[in-house]
């Protein structure tokens, strides 16, 4: 029993550690909804992580042998960065609010998939074939996943800075999958090789894309932040 209840609480706490990014992308992606959406997004997202999780860390030795794949995933996770940074306040639609609590969902799960991918050996690691363990530990540490996000949505209400520096460690995260991805090694300087240098170079071009186009748009953080809760107000109107 002392050793399944150290391995249970090893990995709840991998898990969180791990998953501090997965919480920023969260809290971002459920920013601009309205406060009952906020926590349906937050809930759905963590939950549907929670289950491709699993999946993965059955599947995630064969999968990191793929050619590339950690590059590609990498590349989606920029994406999503810069489109959680520059997201537009225009909302059209009767459709709109389901809409967007779906595409929140979506993002958190398909953020949630790419960043796990490498985070899910160590999980597995732990876990050594125990899958009862496994799916105690990852279901025990989601709780303290939505309390940090949670808590992170609060704190950009606060600080709208924060939306890009959150963008900034999501891009962060990127490079560092990029640089362990065997097959991209030999295509990258060797000063990218096993050094912060690539995850901090595209942390700063996300933020620097996404403060010129919103500068661009005359849209200050505050005013990215007062869109997000015009938005979550007209979202809410059409609930209603």
């Amino acid at each position: 029993m002392g050793g399944f209840l150290g391995g249970l609480l090893q990995i709840i706490m991998v898990n969180i550690v791990l998953s501090g990014d997965n919480a920023v992308v969260i809290a971002l992606a459920a920013r601009s909804l309205p406060a009952r959406q906020q926590k349906q997004a937050i809930l759905w997202g963590s939950g549907g992580a929670l289950v491709l999780r699993i999946v993965l860390t059955v599947a995630a030795v064969v999968l990191l042998k793929i050619p590339f794949l950690q590059c590609a995933g990498a590349l989606l996770l920029i994406w999503i960065a810069i489109q959680l940074l520059i997201e537009e306040d225009e909302h059209d639609g009767p459709h709109h609010a389901h809409d967007n609590l779906l595409g929140a969902v979506k993002t958190i799960l398909v953020a949630d998939v790419v960043m796990s991918l490498d985070n899910t050996l160590a999980i597995a690691g732990v876990a050594k074939g125990d899958w009862v363990l496994l799916i105690i530990g990852l279901a025990l540490s989601v709780p303290l996943i939505i309390f940090g996000s949670t808590i992170i949505m609060r704190m950009i209400e606060r600080f709208p800075i924060i939306v890009y520096i959150g963008a900034g460690l999501i891009a962060h995260t990127a490079g560092e999958m990029i640089d362990s991805d065997a097959a991209v090694q030999p295509y990258l300087p060797h000063v990218f090789h096993g050094t912060p240098y690539l995850g901090i170079l595209l942390a700063a071009g996300v933020i620097a894309y996404g403060w010129w186009h919103n500068t661009a748009r005359g849209r200050t953080p505050e005013d990215v932040l007062r869109a997000d809760e015009h938005a979550a107000e007209r979202l809410e109107d059409e609930i209603d």
